[in-house]
């Protein structure tokens, strides 16, 4: 293989057999070198080939700004979360990831580590995604002698969701503000108290996640047939009620009012949890 272009003395780029650029990183791989030269094949440490060709010269210029390894730390933590979540994801992490980690490494050097306000959401809502981060912090620590806050690893994971969602990052922070808000209405229209481990509140914060995604992103919608939305309508009437609720909040706040068919999904996951919750009392007082 021969050099194309010299990042900087620890990272350059190759081509492949097809022309698509590979980048070549490894200590001194691009040190006394000029394009054209053979790569020495015993300093290669890794080689990325990203199948996104916008992202290739963006992590490109990211290699040569970042520590080789603050680089090669990111990876073990990228490789990791794709071995974890069953969703793929986007290349774009590769650039997101690594240039927060370094970017936090140095803000905590000098003393300015960042609260994050959405921490106890991201544990509630993010658990798969939060333990990796925590994962993360781990590794940080064992590569790099650095021990970030907690705070960071909810910063971290909102890298991971939004590379597995293709999302922007202001809107994941919305997206769990958005989820908060709807189970805090639930929570107090039936005054209730989530039971967090059962199947019914894990499922509706699931349907949340996507459903304040389509609010973010609003497509095309597609209708379902009326007659269903108004059998749940009249069959669940509490829950269709508290989702009105959240159909008001939802106008004011974000100027989305609700269609038939997310009130109608909404209303038969609401139904679902208050009726979970409603029989939990009569069945721990028959078993003592």
């Amino acid at each position: 293989m021969k050099i194309h272009k010299i990042l900087n003395n620890n990272v350059v780029v190759t081509l492949d057999p097809k022309g698509n650029e590979l980048i070549i990183t490894g200590r001194g791989v691009g040190f006394k070198k000029r394009e054209g030269d053979l790569i020495d094949s015993k300093l290669i440490e890794k080689k990325f080939s990203l199948t996104n060709k916008e992202t290739l010269p963006k992590f490109a210029e990211l290699l040569s700004e970042i520590p080789l390894n603050v680089l090669t730390t990111s990876e073990i933590i990228i490789n990791y979360a794709k071995q974890k979540l069953e969703g793929k994801l986007q290349d774009s992490i590769y650039i997101s990831l690594t240039d927060h980690i370094h970017f936090a490494i140095e803000r905590h050097k000098q003393g300015f580590d960042i609260p994050n306000n959405f921490l106890w959401e991201i544990k509630k809502f993010y658990p798969k995604e939060f333990q990796i981060a925590l994962y993360a912090l781990s590794i940080i620590k064992e590569r790099l002698s650095i021990e970030l806050p907690e705070d960071e690893a909810g910063f971290i994971t909102f890298h991971i969701i939004n590379a597995e969602l293709n999302d922007t990052m202001p809107n994941i922070v919305n997206m769990t503000k958005i989820i908060r808000e709807i189970l805090n209405i639930v929570k107090y229209h039936f005054n209730i108290e989530y039971n967090e481990e059962s199947l019914s509140y894990q499922r509706f914060v699931t349907h949340l996640k996507f459903f304040s995604q389509r609010i973010l992103n609003p497509g095309k919608s597609i209708q379902q047939d009326d007659s269903l939305y108004q059998l749940i309508r009249q069959k669940y009437q509490q829950a269709y009620y508290c989702t009105k609720q959240i159909d008001l909040h939802l106008i004011q706040q974000y100027q989305h009012p609700l269609t038939d068919d997310e009130s109608m999904y909404l209303t038969i996951h609401i139904e679902r949890l208050r009726n979970e919750l409603q029989q939990t009392p009569k069945t721990e007082k028959n078993e003592s």
